[in-house]
Order: C-alpha cells, then structure tokens, then sequence
C-alpha cells in the first residue's frame, strides 16, 4: 500500500518551438529516463493524429523503447484510442510488450479519436470500422483477450492474443465523462479522469465509477486523475510559463494548434476578447505555482476525487523546464519514499 500521494507521468510528445516532430519524440526518451529515478510510478504514451504539436501517434512503439530505456517505471498507453482499431489486434500488440517486459506494462485505452474529423476518417477506413456505439463491445473482447479469458460462447473463442503467460498488462479505461466511467464500472476496469480536458464535475464522476463498480473476481475499483502541472522554483516564474500555456491552449481549443509557441511570442501575443474569455475558463483545469503551491492544489484534488494517484502531464517552452518541473514535484512529494523496482523474471 501507498502511504501518500502517488504521482506518474503523463505524456504527449509535444513539439516546441523551433523543433521537429522526431526532436520531441527523442524528447519523449530523454524524459522518460531523466525521470526513472525520481520516483514516478507510470509512465504513460498519448495518442494524437496529424498534429501540428503532438507527435506521440503510436504509444504502443513508444512504449517499447520507454520500458527498454527505463528501470523503476510501470509503462504504458494514456491511451490507445481503441475505435481505430481492431481489439485482437491492440490485445496482441500489449501481450507482446508484457512478454518483453512483465510487470511494468499498462494498457490505457479511451474513446476519443484523438483527431480531427477528416484524420479520424482516415484511420477508419476499411471493411473492419467500427462505429463509437460499438466501443463497449470492443472494450469486452479486448480485455478478454489479454487476460485470456474469451468465454466458449463467443464467435471469437477458439482466438487467442499472442504471446500468452502467466501475466497481464493492467487495463484503465479513460475518459473525461461519466459515460466512459459506466464502461469502466460495469467491466471492472481500472479508470483514470482526464482533468486536464474537463476541469468540472469530475468527482462526481469518480464518484459514479466507484458506486456502480462490477467485479467478478473481487477486485476493488481504482481510480486516478489526469492534471497539467507546471511546477517552477516561485509562483512568479510558473506563471512566466503558463503564460505559454495559456496561448497554446487557446489556439488548439479554436482550431489553430501547432508546436507550443515561444516565450516570446507568447508575452506578445494580443487576446481578443473571447479568447482572454477562453483563456481564463481553460485555467480552471490547470495546476501550477512553486512546489508548495502545487502540492497544496494536487492534495486538494486528491480530497476532492477521493483518489491517491495523478498523471502529471507538463508542457514547457523549453525542454530544460519541463525537466525542472517533474523533478521539483518529486522533490516536493517525497516520491522516492514511494519508488517501486518491479522484479526482475
């Protein structure tokens, strides 16, 4: 058991100003190992597609080289957006990681496309789409087959994601609506609230999750939550830094996404008045100050969504500073207190 808050990582592969899509994803590897040692217990993958600022497309190849660059961190998907694709397929895909690296794999998957429409489209082409209304069923059989278990009546049966053993990846459903909490209650699954997307009403959701949870084996419901955090030395130099996060979120909410602007241009930058509207609503899901500051606002979420786990998710101007902000959070935490090296087989 944790005696306190447990904290893991969150993260999108975004690309900063001036950057290439393939410098943020080796950003994603050099994070990934700066952070092992610092007491974060996952380390979870995004999916976007044809975006201009995330280059995180594939977490199920991410994955892979994160748990290979990496000891101390449980891997995994923050998630894979399973209406693309084929839920054998996504089965044997998180199988294979748990085979290379048993014990350390997760597989988070979600709902959204994670996309535009026109991409969304792209992704779903092909005699095997699915429609969203199907999600439920897709969620059925994918966990199904990676633990092995497909009943004798289903028309799949005799069908088995390769490689089987002795263990499982953990599945969490996520979402940001009470909606993705009911699959998650009703399949017993793990669920995880994207609070940096929906800043409102979401103990309640967490709440609803917990009260309508379903087990067959036993297990007890286990939630987290989701939360952009920026974390700096002071409060006045987080705030330097939301300033960009402010721009950033502003332009993807109205369509104008792309690599997460400079400082500069930032301090420059002219609201209008709907978007300085847009812009004070957005800080409503947003966490970030000095660590005592910080630690302050996350215990109070953890209150609130009655919940001892968060994913942080943290976008900077600078790479340098995003390293600083994970890296004063753990120091505030304590978190090596809380360090789990998972056996080796």
């Amino acid at each position: 058991m944790y005696l306190m808050t447990v904290l893991s990582i969150l993260d999108q592969s975004p690309i900063l100003s001036g950057q290439t899509p393939s410098d943020a994803v080796y950003d994603t590897l050099a994070l990934a190992r700066y952070v092992d040692g610092l007491g974060y217990h996952r380390y979870w993958l995004a999916e976007h597609h044809s975006s201009g600022g995330l280059a995180g497309a594939s977490p199920e190849i991410l994955i892979g080289q994160v748990a290979a660059n990496t000891t101390n961190l449980r891997v995994g998907s923050g998630g894979v957006m399973l209406g693309h694709y084929s839920a054998l397929k996504v089965a044997e895909n998180f199988r294979m990681l748990e085979t290379l690296y048993p014990g350390r794999i997760d597989l988070g998957v979600g709902r959204a496309p994670g996309s535009d429409q026109i991409t969304d489209k792209a992704l779903s082409l092909g005699p095997g789409a699915l429609g969203p209304q199907h999600y439920p069923q897709q969620v059925r059989d994918m966990i199904a087959w990676v633990n092995d278990e497909m009943p004798d009546e289903h028309a799949f049966s005799k069908v088995r994601a390769m490689p089987v053993g002795p263990t499982a990846p953990e599945v969490w459903l996520l979402g940001s609506s009470d909606q993705s909490a009911a699959v998650a209650a009703y399949f017993g699954a793990a669920f995880s609230f994207a609070h940096f997307i929906m800043g409102e009403g979401g103990p309640d959701v967490m709440e609803f999750y917990r009260n309508n949870f379903q087990s067959s084996k036993g297990e007890q419901p286990r939630g987290s939550v989701g939360v952009f955090v920026i974390c700096a030395e002071t409060d006045d130099e987080a705030e330097e830094l939301m300033i960009v996060r402010d721009l950033s979120a502003v332009l993807q909410r109205t369509g104008r996404g792309g690599p997460v602007p400079s400082i500069e241009k930032a301090n420059s930058y002219q609201y209008s008045e709907q978007e300085e509207q847009l812009r004070v609503y957005n800080r409503k899901r947003f966490i970030w100050g000095s660590p005592d500051t910080v630690k302050i606002k996350i215990d109070a979420l953890a209150s609130a969504y009655k919940v001892e786990e968060f994913l942080i998710l943290t976008i900077c101007p600078t790479f340098e500073a995003r390293c600083r902000s994970y890296a004063l959070l753990a120091e505030a935490f304590d978190l090596k207190k809380t360090i789990r090296i998972p056996e080796k087989e």
